[in-house]
C-alpha cells in the first residue's frame, strides 16, 4: 500500500525545542502523524502522513465504551554522525501484533510497520534531538472507531502513529527510586490482559499510583492477582533482582508484558557470562533478601527509562533499603552498555539497531 504525503507548510512548523536536556516526556510532539482505515471486507487503507492533528471519531466510537485500543513505544536516536536509527524495532512490530490478536483487532504486516515509521520520520527527522539520552519517542496506536454500541469486536478501526522528542523518563534520571509494595490493589491476572499492551493495563494501574505517589514514591511494585504474594511489574515495566551473583526476573505467565528491554537486558547479562534465571519470587524473599544483605541490586526495565534502580522498598508500613540506596553495579554497566549500542558509541554485537535510509 502507497503512503501518500500531505506535509505541513514550512512556514507553519513548530520551532523545535532548544533544551533538549529537560524535556518534559510526552509533552511535546513532531509537525506529522502516520494515519490508516481498516474496514471489515476492505482490509487496511488509505495510508497517509499528515500535519499532527486532532481525531474526529463518534461518541459512540467502541475503543470509548468497551477499550478496544492498543499501543506500542519506541525510540529514534540520532548517532554522533547524523545517523537516526531504531533499536529492535522488530520486537516492537511483533508485540504490536500479539496485542492485536489479544483484542481482537486486526494486525498489520510488520514490513508494512517498518515502512510507515521511515516515511513519517523522513518529514519529521530534524525532531530527533542530537544529545545523547534525548530521543525522539514513537507512539504506535490503534483504536476501534467503528460506532457501535454493544459487546463485539468492532469493525472499523484507525491506526496512528505520533511522534514526539523526550528526555529522561523519571525527573531522578539515573538515580534510585523508591518503590511502593501495592497488596491491596493488583494490575492485572494470569488469562487477562497483563501481555499485552493495552489501555486498560495501564489504567487499572492508575489508583494505586496515585497512592504511591502521594506517599512519596516513584512506582508501584505489582504482586500476583491471585495470592498477592509473586512479584509481576513495577510501575509499566519489568523488574530483575541480583541476589548474589545471580539475576532473577518474574517468568512471562500472562500477566506480564514480555518488553524489548527485559529481553535486551537478560541477553547481554548472559552473554557476559551472567546467571540469569526466569523464576517466581516472592516479596517475603525480596524483604528477607534485602535484609540479610544478600540482594545486591533492584532495577526496573522499558523503554522509556532504560534502566531504572531501585533504592528503597515499602513493604507494609515499612521502608527496606537496598544496597545502601546506591546504583548497582549491573544496573549502571546495563544501562552504560545498552545506551552505547543505541548511540552508536558500542558495537552492536548482536545486529540490534536499524538504521533508517532518510
Amino acid at each position: 500500500m502507497d503512503i501518500s504525503v500531505h506535509a505541513l507548510d514550512p512556514a507553519k512548523r513548530h520551532p523545535k525545542p532548544k533544551d533538549e536536556k529537560n524535556l518534559v516526556f510526552g509533552r511535546v510532539f513532531s509537525d506529522h502523524m502516520l494515519m490508516m482505515d481498516f474496514a471489515k471486507g476492505k482490509g487496511w487503507h488509505n495510508g497517509r502522513i499528515v500535519p499532527y492533528q486532532l481525531l474526529e471519531v463518534a461518541p459512540a466510537a467502541m475503543v470509548l465504551h468497551y477499550g478496544q485500543g492498543i499501543f506500542e513505544g519506541l525510540k529514534a536516536y540520532r548517532w554522533p554522525n547524523g545517523k537516526i536509527c531504531l533499536f529492535r524495532p522488530d520486537q516492537n512490530w511483533e508485540r504490536f501484533n500479539r496485542s492485536a490478536h489479544r483484542m481482537c483487532m486486526p494486525e498489520i504486516d510488520t514490513a508494512f510497520q517498518m515502512l510507515a515509521v521511515e516515511q513519517l520520520l523522513k518529514l519529521d527527522k530534524d525532531w530527533v534531538p542530537h544529545s545523547v539520552g534525548s530521543s525522539l519517542y514513537i507512539r504506535p496506536t490503534m483504536i476501534a472507531t467503528e460506532p457501535h454500541l454493544g459487546v463485539r469486536p468492532a469493525d472499523d478501526y484507525l491506526y496512528f502513529i505520533i511522534t514526539g522528542p523526550v528526555a529522561a523518563y523519571y525527573a531522578e534520571g539515573f538515580n534510585p527510586v523508591k518503590i511502593y509494595v501495592a497488596e491491596e490493589y493488583v494490575r492485572t491476572v494470569r488469562g487477562g490482559l497483563g501481555e499485552a499492551k493495552t489501555m486498560a493495563n495501564y489504567a487499572s494501574s492508575l489508583y494505586a499510583a496515585e497512592i504511591a505517589k502521594k506517599k512519596g514514591f516513584t512506582q508501584v511494585l505489582w504482586l500476583d492477582a491471585v495470592e498477592r504474594r509473586y512479584v509481576d511489574e513495577v510501575g509499566t515495566s519489568n523488574i530483575f533482582f541480583r541476589i548474589g551473583e545471580e539475576l532473577i526476573t518474574p517468568p512471562l505467565s500472562g500477566s506480564i508484558l514480555p518488553g524489548v528491554t527485559r529481553n535486551s537486558v537478560m541477553d547481554l547479562a548472559m552473554h557476559w557470562g551472567i546467571k540469569v534465571t526466569e523464576r517466581q519470587i516472592s516479596i517475603d524473599e525480596v524483604i528477607e533478601t534485602a535484609k540479610s544483605g544478600e540482594m545486591k541490586e533492584i532495577f526496573a526495565t522499558g523503554t522509556a527509562a532504560v534502566i531504572s534502580p531501585v533504592g528503597e522498598i515499602s513493604y507494609r508500613d515499612r521502608m527496606h533499603r537496598i544496597a545502601d540506596g546506591k546504583v548497582g553495579e549491573w544496573a549502571r554497566n546495563l544501562y552504560d552498555e545498552i545506551l552505547g549500542i543505541q548511540y552508536g558509541e558500542r558495537e552492536d554485537i548482536f545486529g540490534w539497531v536499524k538504521h533508517l535510509d532518510i
